[in-house]
């Protein structure tokens, strides 16, 4: 039995959105290691800060957002396995997935430190959010009727 085409097309979605976190969850590494933006970003809101200290909190960073990048991949691959195995569940499941991954991302892009910057540099605050594109794209398709042919 052939799959629904809307959930073929929200498998679709869910992979891409899967690639999108491993590629955002890895961004920070390339960052630490060419053009440091975090660690350019927490010297400009703590000046006094040696760089002892701002490497820690740097690399504090690097370990919260590859746990959330983490737990994005976890819950990508749990989403369309569900969808794939045909769950009843899986269109809630996928939208309360949603809404978990735009609230962390709106957090890392709004939450301001105590610097009154945000912890984030807006760059990766933005990247954070790309892969709820995906999200959207596959929650949209999960709710819609299919078409009758």
């Amino acid at each position: 039995m052939k799959k629904p085409l809307c959930a073929r097309g929200a498998l679709g979605a869910m992979y891409a959105g899967l690639a999108l976190t491993v590629l955002v969850t890895i961004a920070p590494y390339v960052d630490h290691s060419t053009t440091h933006l975090l660690a350019d970003h927490i010297r400009a809101g703590y000046p006094t800060y040696p760089q002892a200290r701002v490497d820690s909190a740097a690399t504090t960073y690097l370990v919260v957002l590859s746990v959330i990048g983490a737990l994005g991949v976890l819950a990508w691959l749990a989403t369309a396995w569900a969808v794939k195995a045909g769950k009843w569940w899986a269109r809630p499941a996928a939208t309360v997935m949603f809404m978990l991954g735009i609230s962390v991302g709106l957090a890392g892009l709004l939450t301001k430190d105590t610097s009154g910057a945000t912890g984030l540099p807006p760059a990766l605050g933005w990247a954070g959010m790309i892969p709820c594109l995906a999200g959207i794209v596959a929650v949209t398709l999960l709710w819609r009727r299919p078409r009758l042919t």
